[in-house]
């Protein structure tokens, strides 16, 4: 195909993309959350609710009513974050999506780093939004929670030896190849040790792996899902990881 100079090119095709955003009582923030995906790059939108009691569904419901773009999954029962992303995953991998993303809900993660992620993954495989890449970029988090993440993620390093910075975090763009090698139905953990089980089975099985520097930013409405018992799951399963306890790419 010849250019306006005589130049030759050769158009590249978009990929199809989808935005895979988990909730649970999100009423408030996705709302806000899912027009500024949306304006923020050329996409759908999918929410696997896990039975929300707020009423999240009925507002996404709505919202896809009117833009065709918003899908919503109606997750049951409640089993946490990693079998809501399993659902999602599965879906988007049998709908033909080129591009599965992994966001929050609560504009934690900045929808206007999704050109970014998309552009860095013509070339890479996995992208990981990294809140530890150029110092540590998270505002608004009480010490008690910024230690226990930031000392996790070396402990990660140090248990794994994945070559990572931010292992824990959710802000992830997947080439399909990529997501469908680690075999997420087979994924154990839940919680933050989803992102960790996720992250290293795509670097066991060969994906080209990159982290990009966000400004990670503590939600405003809503309670975080973090526990203790998402915590000692973290502790014990890195373990597992590393020793090998469990499938990983079988």
């Amino acid at each position: 195909m010849a250019g306006a100079q005589g130049v030759s090119y050769v158009a590249r095709p978009v990929p199809r993309t989808v935005v895979i955003i988990p909730t649970y009582n999100e009423r408030e923030n996705i709302q806000r959350t899912l027009p500024q995906v949306l304006a923020a790059i050329d996409c759908d939108v999918m929410v696997v609710d896990d039975e929300s009691p707020d009423g999240t569904a009925a507002v996404v419901s709505e919202m896809g009513a009117r833009d065709p773009r918003v899908q919503l999954v109606a997750h049951s029962p409640r089993l946490g974050i990693g079998p809501a992303y399993k659902e999602g995953f599965r879906r988007a991998l049998a709908l033909g999506y080129d591009l599965i993303i992994q966001m929050d809900a609560d504009l934690s993660h900045p929808p206007e780093m999704l050109p970014t992620f998309v552009a860095l993954a013509a070339e890479y495989d996995l992208v990981l939004g990294s809140r530890y890449t150029r110092g540590i970029t998270v505002v608004n988090w009480p010490i008690e929670r910024l230690l226990i993440s930031y000392f996790g993620n070396w402990y990660v390093r140090k248990v794994t030896a994945m070559p990572v910075r931010d292992a824990t975090g959710g802000f992830k763009c997947w080439r399909r190849d990529a997501l469908a090698a680690i075999a997420p139905e087979r994924v154990r953990s839940n919680g933050y040790a989803f992102q960790i089980e996720t992250t290293y089975r795509a670097i066991k099985s060969g994906a080209r792996v990159v982290e990009g520097p966000i400004i990670f930013t503590e939600r405003k409405f809503g309670q975080s899902k973090l526990d203790l018992a998402i915590a000692r799951e973290s502790c014990w399963r890195v373990i597992a990881l590393r020793l090998g306890l469990g499938p990983v790419n079988k």
